[in-house]
């Protein structure tokens, strides 16, 4: 009940709509990491995870390093590894009349400004990041400072009252259009939040006194530090998890910590008294994720393959520009017609893309790539659809039409990093190309380059490089390093190291006599110790042994040890491998 008006279950034509379905939050806690789960009828649709201090809202004092006029942009040192970029439409600027504010100034005639007529070089800035660091891109920062609250927006510079587009009906926003209009403070702007709906004036009341509160002491502390600081720090995700999320349409907020159990307990008592009988604390020994079966669904968050119920499934590529999403039918084959197999299977996918944006919190430009529908009528069925699933969605999207080529392309805004991104990093190797040089091509590398090196001094190189890269110059039987010797007139003695990544190598000049002494230090009939391990994915049938110092043994009879350390007597000794036997226990070996 809210204001003596029960929701209704039906739509404002009398069409009945699906029942609402059961949304919990489950949060999980430990010392490194705070992770909050948003469940609908058991199905995992967002996930959050913070493992360090939060950018995006937090307040710094900065100074312009760079103004450039060509872009209308400045560059800000804010104290963070790079430099905040500042557009001329997102400045407030400081011309001493007294409506030098968003409500006096429209971004429109902001944009029309010179940047440099607003700012310069060497001067001190107070901004609230709006976008998070991305890839090579520093944050995006703003002069108009925002503080969030429960049920509103409170902005240091304004004038105006604003309600959220989300509450449709036309008495009630007026209603709080007038209450916000009697409580706004001098020389503040308001927008009033979805949540404030059917609100009191008290309530709102207090969220106003509160950030009125938290600006004083922003501003005290941008008083005593100097630039660049952070003079604000924005509140945690499991706060605001409270503030954001938890609203009378959540039936539990279900946490595993009791110290977080009773701080959140005791915000929500500020903030939201109705809803703290709603916040339980889990005490069972298995692990809370596993008991609400979350785990297993973020164990495939990172696939690049997401499988859909009916045998299609959509493959998603995050970019930095873009996210592309692309639709397959897979094993879907249908019982009626090829159309309405193909609807049948968009209309899957587009359920499972809006699942899955809100899952890994994508945002920017994505483009869905459907399959292809002739008809009209499909295609208008599947935008309808598409667009009333993202109705779910807290972020805000905006969806074009279904193109001659079957494609969608929506922007939906987020602000920090994704989910991929907070829980994943560049791979090292490939610096974010997404695939990395064959074995193949890191060996044909190292030929050209002993080949640059043959005026080097000596008849022999040491290499070392990764183990699937030695198997590859090796070759089958051996074959491959012996026709590189001969070419190159040289002893190659090749040596893995199971520590380099696949595009490492180092080469060692030297001669043969050098090279034996310390690397050959094997004989024929010599037992030693090696682990067995398949260096390359594409020949899992041939394990091969590894000594300690990475010399290379061929074992016929080891195929069901892999991952073991075994012993093996030596029947065949060459600079870069050597052939051996696994010697079994109670078996006699025999030597070739």
């Amino acid at each position: 009940m809210r204001n003596g008006k029960q929701r209704s279950n039906s739509s404002p034509s009398g069409r009945l709509l699906a029942p609402p379905k059961k949304t919990q939050i489950v949060v999980n806690c430990s010392n490194r990491e705070t992770r909050v789960a948003v469940l609908e009828d058991g199905t995992l649709m967002e996930y959050r995870v913070e493992r360090e201090e939060r950018v995006v809202g937090s307040i710094f004092k900065g100074i312009v390093r760079n103004v450039l006029p060509g872009m209308d942009a400045a560059f800000l040192d804010i104290g963070l590894e790079r430099n905040a970029f500042l557009y001329v439409g997102d400045i407030i600027p400081d011309d001493g009349s007294e409506d030098n504010s968003p409500a006096g100034i429209k971004r429109s005639e902001l944009r029309r400004r010179k940047i440099k007529e607003l700012i310069k070089e060497g001067q001190e800035l107070m901004v609230q990041v709006t976008k998070a660091p991305r890839g090579t891109k520093g944050a995006r920062v703003t002069t108009r400072i925002s503080l969030p609250g429960r049920y509103l927006v409170l902005m240091p510079e304004g004038g105006q009252v604003a309600v959220s587009r989300k509450i449709e009906d036309r008495k009630e926003r007026d209603r709080l259009k007038k209450i916000g209009e009697a409580l706004l403070p001098a020389g503040f702007g308001m927008i009033l939040r979805t949540e404030c709906e059917g609100r009191s004036e008290a309530e709102l009341r207090a969220d106003i006194a509160f950030l009125q509160q938290l600006w004083s002491q922003v501003l005290e502390s941008a008083k005593r530090r100097q630039a660049p600081a952070v003079v604000h720090r924005d509140q945690t995700l499991l706060y605001r998890t409270i503030r954001d999320v938890f609203s009378d349409e959540i039936d539990s907020l279900v946490i595993d910590d009791p110290e977080e159990y009773e701080k959140v307990s005791l915000v929500a008592g500020m903030v939201a008294p109705k809803l703290k009988g709603k916040i339980e604390l889990y005490d069972q020994e298995e692990p809370i994720f596993d008991h609400f079966a979350i785990e297993k669904d973020l164990d495939n968050l990172l696939d690049h393959k997401v499988y859909l119920r009916n045998g299609g499934s959509l493959i998603i590529d995050e970019m930095e520009a873009l996210t592309a999403i692309d639709i397959n039918t897979g094993k879907q084959v249908g019982t009626t017609s090829l159309s309405d197999t193909i609807l049948k299977t968009n209309l899957e996918a587009a359920e499972e893309v809006c699942r899955q944006l809100r899952l890994r919190d994508m945002g920017g430009i994505i483009v869905i790539d459907f399959i292809d529908m002739e008809s009209a009528t499909d295609k208008k069925t599947l935008l309808d659809r598409f667009t009333k699933m993202l109705e779910r969605d807290r972020a805000r999207t905006r969806v074009g039409k279904v193109s001659s080529l079957g494609l969608v392309e929506i922007t939906r805004k987020r602000t920090g990093e994704s989910v991929t991104e907070a829980i994943t990093q560049m791979c090292p190797t490939c610096e974010g190309r997404g695939r990395v040089p064959s074995f193949d091509t890191v060996a044909l590398w190292i030929e050209r380059e002993l080949r640059r090196r043959l005026d080097e001094t000596g008849n022999a190189f040491a290499i070392e490089c990764h183990p699937a890269v030695v198997e590859t110059l090796i070759g089958p039987d051996g074959e491959a390093i012996e026709e590189l010797e001969h070419e190159l007139n040289r002893g190659l003695y090749l040596r893995a190291n199971h520590d380099f990544d696949l595009e490492d190598w180092e080469i060692i000049p030297g001669t043969m006599e050098v090279m034996d002494r310390k690397l050959m230090s094997f004989r024929r009939s010599q037992v030693l110790e090696c682990n067995v391990r398949r260096s390359r994915p594409d020949m899992p049938e041939k394990p091969l042994g590894w000594t300690d110092d990475g010399y290379c043994v061929e074992l016929p009879n080891a195929a069901e040890m892999v991952g073991q350390r075994v012993r093996v007597v030596l029947s065949e000794i060459r600079r870069s491998f050597g052939v051996g036997e696994v010697i079994v226990p109670g078996k006699t070996t025999g030597h070739r």
